[in-house]
């Protein structure tokens, strides 16, 4: 398995060969049927040329018309029947790719949705998003359209050489060795291809990342007035890209002018020995014939094959980059267990993104169900991080978060969802109406319940929209705010109903007033309910039933707001400041607004 700087690995060649037949085996009554029938359309191929030949014997000889005439009718029937069997053959083909690209596409969304999130953060969306467009259309079209042709050309192909070698052993020796050019042709491309093309792939995700980043920084890009270095910066990496795509088409500009060369030589080589072998008495003129009508018929399956050695190298390069998703780091298991209960506990927990410095060390926390825990520290202290690893979405280094006993990470996604929830400042409006997006949480939820809990959220604006909850949210006109959509998200959580919630700055991106009635909702709503809130504004933090304080990846702190208070210890100190900016109106804004945390 290779690795990608920076991005999700690619598959070796023979794990592409393996998951080639995976695919063939899943389907293998259509792969099989399409076998035999371009067996039997190359079979039909194969005796028009030697029936030819017997027609240029008999002609010479002074033969019969009737001869003549019986022979040419085998020849028009023999072409009637390939052509039926090659109709069928390329429709079943079609058939049998499309089946395997929706299965390949199905299970790359699958493996994408397995991934750890910290490993999608650190390959970027652009690669995830090049490999799930781009790389699966080359993969699909490939199967769709060139796959079958190319195995209908292999198995005549062969049958062609096949019958030229038992026609006449000499000549179709001199064919099969005239044709050794070729060999030298495809193997210099082969050796070069594979490379070329994984780095025109790599090219092309860096040019979606940068184009993704830059749409959803745009604000900030203009706001810091960085437009300049953006635009450099797209330009390399779409000048990479080009130069990238450049080598490919290097690689075809020597191939293909080479074989139109190769498909020449076999042709004078039976044309000299076939009329030495004339004089000679060795052979027949209709035998020659036939030989040389053998290797142009074979030029056709070859063609189709070489030509689309291109497409096959841009299609394996693509694949494995899908293949890829199956060896990205999963370093979870899923359990069969069921969590015996609502509480959460944290054990020796230590955690890096990557080697080296641990973000979260030495980590012990219990929480209790139905408790209402803070989070606080200075950025950088690790708050979010030990929210991931509550919710499952990353897997510590070493010690273990548990809920009812059972490891989170090792919980399957939909059991672990039933317990525990992670709500974010980030949210995904689904293209849909409102009822979609709020079923994804409940699917058998009732509008009422749907209403209820936009209600609980304070989401008033859901009332006004025109089709109420049948309002296309992803229509001109009808894309949601950043608030709303938050509103949105934690709505979604109402309807989950899990018994732990975690708040990471759920309600930054409403304005002060909305976000202090909502977080008033959300604890009356999730009354009952284990919630932890990473908090960033200390407010939430008083009236939490306790408080844990990270310190440098280190839990410093822990006990309710008045202790930690009177201890004058890290927690003083920072509710001392935010208290102090709090009375400050010039910072009010820059705490309470989006970009607080």
């Amino acid at each position: 398995m290779t690795d990608t700087t920076g991005m999700l690995p690619v598959a070796e060649p023979k794990e592409i060969r393996r998951a080639w037949l995976r695919e063939a085996r899943a389907d293998r009554r259509a792969f099989a049927t399409m076998i035999l029938l371009n067996a039997l359309a190359a079979g039909a191929g194969l005796a028009p040329p030697w029936l030819l030949g017997r027609i240029v014997d008999t002609v010479k000889a002074h033969g019969g018309s009737r001869t003549v005439d019986r022979l040419t009718v085998a020849i028009v029937a023999l072409a009637v029947i390939q052509f039926v069997l090659v109709k069928y053959a390329a429709e079943v083909g079609y058939r049998f790719g499309e089946r395997t690209a929706a299965r390949l596409r199905e299970q790359f969304l699958d493996r994408a949705l397995a991934l750890p999130t910290s490993l999608l953060e650190r390959a970027g969306t652009g690669d995830l998003t090049a490999r799930a467009t781009t790389d699966a259309g080359t993969v699909a079209a490939f199967l769709r359209d060139a796959a079958p042709n190319v195995l209908i050309a292999a198995v005549q192909a062969l049958l062609i050489l096949g019958a030229v070698l038992a026609l006449s052993p000499v000549l179709g020796a001199v064919g099969v060795v005239s044709l050794s050019g070729i060999w030298f042709a495809v193997r210099w491309y082969l050796r070069r291809a594979r490379t070329a093309y994984l780095a025109h792939g790599a090219a092309n995700s860096r040019v979606a990342e940068m184009i993704d980043t830059t749409a959803a920084g745009a604000r900030t890009i203009d706001a810091l007035s960085l437009a300049e270095p953006r635009r450099a910066a797209a330009r390399e990496a779409t000048e990479n890209a080009r130069a990238a795509m450049y080598r490919t088409l290097a690689l075809r500009t020597v191939l293909f002018p080479s074989l139109d060369i190769s498909y020449l030589i076999p042709v004078v080589g039976v044309l000299v020995i076939g009329g030495l072998m004339i004089n000679a008495g060795a052979t027949t003129l209709g035998t020659v014939v036939a030989a040389l009508l053998y290797l142009r018929q074979l030029s056709v399956p070859l063609d189709t094959i070489l030509l689309s050695t291109e497409q096959l190298q841009s299609s394996a390069a693509s694949f494995a980059r899908l293949e890829g998703l199956a060896a990205a780091p999963r370093p979870r298991k899923i359990t069969a267990q069921r969590p015996a209960s609502d509480r959460i506990q944290i054990t020796g927990v230590e955690f890096a993104y990557e080697a080296g410095r641990d973000v979260l060390r030495g980590i012990t926390l219990d929480i209790q169900p139905g408790e209402r825990l803070a989070i606080v520290g200075l950025s950088g202290a690790g708050k979010t991080t030990l929210g991931k690893l509550i919710a499952g979405l990353d897997v510590p280094r070493t010690g273990r978060v548990t809920v009812g006993g059972v490891s989170v990470a090792e919980l399957p996604p939909a059991v672990l969802r039933e317990h525990v929830a992670l709500v974010t400042q980030e949210h995904h409006v689904f293209h849909g109406s409102l009822r979609d997006n709020l079923r994804v949480a409940l699917p058998d939820a009732t509008d009422a319940q749907f209403l209820e809990a936009l209600r609980a959220v304070g989401a008033t604006w859901a009332a006004a929209l025109p089709d109420g909850l049948d309002t296309d949210l992803s229509g001109d006109g009808r894309a949601l705010t950043g608030p709303q959509a938050q509103q949105l998200a934690l709505a979604r959580v109402i309807l989950a109903d899990p018994h732990t919630v975690i708040l990471d700055e759920a309600t930054a991106l409403l304005d002060p007033t909305t976000a202090r009635n909502t977080e008033t909702s959300l604890l009356t709503v999730l009354k009952g309910r284990t919630v932890v809130a990473i908090a960033h504004r200390l407010h939430t933090a008083r009236a939490a039933d306790r408080i844990a304080v990270l310190a440098d990846g280190e839990l410093v702190e822990i006990g309710d707001h008045d202790t930690l208070v009177a201890a004058g210890n890290v927690y003083a100190a920072l509710w001392r400041s935010w208290h102090a900016e709090d009375e400050a109106p010039s910072s009010k804004l820059r705490r309470d607004g989006p970009g607080s945390g």
